[in-house]
């Protein structure tokens, strides 16, 4: 690409985690950084929504590698500690089976032992193995692969070695499958990619690494919900000179002469910049806010051929009363597993047997609800815009939901709601830009992840960049927070002149 001059000034699209990350990673290099969103808060999919009390996290509930945010940080000489305080959960995740049996999953390996021994003792062994196995994984497609840039074919081949090695040609479901014979099992140890928008049955078993991830600094929640732990980052760039714009839309990216040199905003403003950081769906990115002509790789007609993720319908509720046996994560198996994902992925509608995710944060933070109430969201993976008519469902799926839930979970939820709003593809669509209201962008798919994701410097246009769910290393809180330091390697490649400013911000927090 050549080298560029020495920059001043960064733009950064978008503040969800992956727009924070990158911001705050810019301006440790020495930018000056503008950070726009289209919002009226900060944190993107990561926003809160606040009822009569209640306090609801919209989006991200598990924090699962909390060293990436103590980096950020500690990038200006600061703790973390000192912002926001982020608590253990146990168990991670209590899973619900259809014939009325539960799993409780987290805390030590003994403890996780000790529930597979209690619903299927032959699977112990196989768990152990399924345990090393996804820690081989891990320690080459995390520890290795998830922070440094796949826009360059070899390095990709080069990889494929160990892959191989590792049997990432074999799907999650296959994966698993080899190791654990009981169905339940099956099911609980293979849902992590749609944890990040895949299907387990063709998503490739790389992603089975998420499993030791979890395994390996567990599951935490922020006291005061995720979005008390995007205040603490907004006010880590307000210490640290980062210009945060809220309820600024932007209309398109200006090109000159094939370079990114800012922004122009609907209001008809327009914003400089050296170079342009985009955290938000690609697809919508390129479609959207680049103009045609610029794009020779990334054309519409590409772009409408990529897989997308499933959508997802969440509905926010708090209740008059406490429901002190339900855990923090709760995941509810339906009866169908297989012929269900089968049906959101191929766009047909769900059905009546759904799979659910039960957030309680009132389970590890009583706070978040007025004093003697529960708040709760439930997030069913439903099919997105693509070939589905969300609107002839919508109403269909809000009360089979409900139903669900109250017959599985919650006795006599509907005379205790006080409060009860959601959020559906149509509406990621619209708040979020979301392609197909997809939840997490382009499907991680095998011929989608890695050097065949959408890169995190673009192809089509220089001194534009890409974070977020839709790029490398992928969705997920720590894909996106990972993905702000792909962009950091990048921009130390593009513009080795940038001032070190090191000293500059070890100051004492306030």
């Amino acid at each position: 690409m050549g080298r560029s001059v020495i920059p001043k000034r960064a733009l950064v699209i978008g503040s969800g985690f992956g727009g924070i990350a990158a911001a705050l990673r810019a301006r440790k290099m020495g930018f000056d950084v503008t950070l726009i969103e289209r919002l009226d808060q900060l944190g993107g999919r990561a926003r809160t929504f606040e009822r009569d009390g209640h306090v609801f996290d919209a989006g991200p509930t598990v924090i699962t590698a909390p060293f990436l945010f103590d980096e950020l940080f500690e990038l200006f000489g600061r703790d973390l500690k000192d912002y926001a305080e982020i608590l253990p959960v146990s168990p991670w995740y209590r899973y619900e089976f259809n014939d009325g049996s539960r799993l409780d999953y987290g805390g030590s390996v003994d403890d996780t032992l000790g529930e597979i021994q209690r619903l299927s003792p032959e699977d112990v062994q196989g768990y152990k193995k399924l345990l090393a196995h996804s820690q081989q994984i891990f320690e080459v497609g995390f520890s290795e692969l998830a922070h440094v840039p796949f826009d360059r074919l070899w390095f990709m081949l080069k990889q494929v070695p160990a892959l191989i090695r590792l049997g990432c040609y074999r799907t999650v479901w296959q994966f698993t499958k080899r190791y654990l014979k009981d169905e339940r099992l099956r099911r609980a140890f293979s849902i992590q990619p749609l944890l990040v928008g895949g299907n387990p049955f063709n998503t490739t078993s790389i992603y089975s690494l998420i499993h030791y991830l979890e395994r390996r600094w567990g599951v935490h929640f922020p006291r005061g919900g995720t979005g008390a732990l995007v205040s603490a980052l907004g006010q880590l760039m307000q210490d640290v000179g980062v210009s945060v714009r809220l309820n600024q839309h932007v209309e398109r990216i200006t090109i000159d002469r094939g370079r990114a040199t800012g922004v122009e905003l609907a209001s008809g403003e327009s914003i400089a910049a050296d170079l342009v950081i985009c955290n938000g769906d690609p697809a919508q990115i390129y479609r959207n806010l680049v103009p045609a002509e610029n794009r020779k790789r990334w054309t519409n007609r590409r772009i409408d051929a990529l897989k997308y993720s499933m959508g997802l319908y969440v509905l926010y509720f708090g209740t008059d009363r406490k429901y002190t046996d339900v855990e923090h994560h709760t995941i509810v198996f339906g009866e169908q597993y297989q012929e269900l994902l089968q049906r959101i992925f191929a766009g047909e509608t769900a059905g009546d047997d759904l799979s659910l995710y039960l957030h309680r944060p009132t389970a590890t933070d009583p706070n978040l609800a007025p004093e003697g109430k529960d708040t709760f969201y439930v997030l069913a993976p439903v099919p997105n815009l693509q070939r589905h008519d969300w609107l002839a469902v919508q109403d269909q799926v809000r009360e089979r939901v409900i139903d669900i839930l109250e017959q599985r979970i919650l006795p006599d939820l509907r005379q205790h709601m006080d409060v009860c709003f959601d959020l559906d593809p149509m509406q990621f669509d619209a708040d979020y830009a979301s392609r197909w209201g997809a939840g997490f962008s382009i499907a991680p798919i095998f011929t989608q992840s890695a050097y065949f994701r959408f890169h995190n410097r673009s192809e089509d246009v220089k001194n534009l960049y890409m974070v977020g769910a839709g790029t490398h290393p992928g969705a997920g809180v720590p894909g996106v927070l990972s993905s702000a330091k792909v962009v950091e390697h990048l921009l130390a490649e593009d513009f080795p002149q940038t001032l070190e400013t090191k000293n500059e911000f070890a100051v004492t927090a306030t």
